[in-house]
């Protein structure tokens, strides 16, 4: 246990410090300087074709996936309501009754 904590530690370590050279070699550049290339993890990357058609690809889905769950919610909505309104009938016929 005490061999798998300390091998743990020092990725840990390790990481720190490596993020720490990252985060020192972005402050000491100029502001003029040009982007590091993974200095940022979410900037659009200059890629090829294919790229662009998968990233379409995987929008066009997240669209499509969008709609099927606002229809679902909808439909779940519709019967919760009908529930609803049974419920309001038979209660309303139990007192009549």
């Amino acid at each position: 246990m005490a061999d798998a904590t300390t091998a743990a530690r020092a990725r840990i370590d390790r990481a720190l410090a490596e993020l720490e050279r990252k985060i020192l070699e972005i402050k000491a550049r100029p502001a003029s300087a040009p982007a590091i290339a993974d200095d940022d993890l979410f900037a659009p990357r200059a890629g090829n074709g294919a790229d662009a058609a998968r990233v379409a690809e995987l929008e066009a889905a997240g669209r499509e996936a969008s709609l099927a769950l606002a229809r679902a919610a909808a439909a779940v909505r519709e019967v919760l309501a009908q529930d609803d309104l049974d419920q309001d009938d038979e209660e309303t016929e139990s007192e009549a009754g």
